[in-house]
């Protein structure tokens, strides 16, 4: 796990303007399949993809159900596959980590709000110094990162929450639903890879958002939803 571990985290650097690590988001084992049939390097799994794929709403997902869900993909593909686990489920950071690698990631994807709200930045730091406390290595910590998502649209809001939280030991942060045009500011004042959320079939493409600053790419559950609206297509033929 440590190797594949460290391949994943090796994807998000080095990386030229315009060359963002894409990860496509499986929501089950058939669609991680293929992705990885279609040459994608690594998956991330998107939660409110899989809540819909086991029938619930986004954010009410049990977590013995989602971990569960994350290990049947992660069972499918030889690539790596990194987690969306929300903020955590309430989980101390041990057993959180212990959860993760049992399900046979090697990353994680953790939010900075709930119920709606912000959490404090110092507070989310030192859950994630904890969870990389005990992951090591093991995990690749990608720190979401909810200001403009819950309306704080200042930049710098979102820079100094970037700074604790990789001071905290995040490997990536994800300012999700920053707007294309603040990403080069935001690229300039975060330190290491950043995460850029992209639309299915919209604009701007991947490429679009590497060139403004992006490292790599994810499309939370919007590979999963458009599935599903292809099979509503499909089934007004039956």
């Amino acid at each position: 796990m440590v190797t594949k571990a460290e391949a994943f985290r090796a994807l998000h650097h080095g990386r030229a303007s315009g060359d963002p690590l894409v990860l496509p988001g499986p929501w089950d084992a058939a669609s991680a399949r293929v992705f990885a049939e279609a040459g994608f390097p690594a998956l991330a799994t998107p939660s409110a993809g899989v809540a819909a794929a086991l029938g619930y709403e986004d954010g009410q997902t049990p977590a013995e159900e989602m971990f569960a869900a994350v290990a049947r993909i992660a069972r499918a593909v030889d690539v790596p596959v990194s987690a969306d686990v929300e903020d955590g489920y309430g989980l101390a950071p041990e057993e959180l980590v212990g959860r993760l690698l049992d399900a046979g990631a090697v990353g994680c994807n953790l939010e900075d709000s709930r119920d709606g709200r912000l959490l404090d930045a110092r507070e989310q730091a030192e859950y994630l110094a904890g969870v990389r406390k005990a992951a090591g290595g093991r995990l690749f910590v990608n720190a979401r990162i909810d200001t403009y998502l819950r309306g704080v649209t200042d930049p710098d809001a979102t820079i100094e929450r970037a700074a604790l939280y990789v001071a905290a030991g995040a490997d990536c942060v994800y300012p999700i639903f920053a707007p294309p045009k603040a990403l080069p500011l935001l690229r300039a004042g975060i330190e290491g890879p950043v995460n850029a959320h992209a639309g299915v079939g919209a604009s701007p493409t991947p490429a679009e958002l590497g060139a403004l600053g992006a490292t790599r790419i994810t499309f939370g559950p919007g590979l999963q939803r458009a599935a599903t609206t292809a099979l509503r297509e499909i089934t007004k033929g039956l």
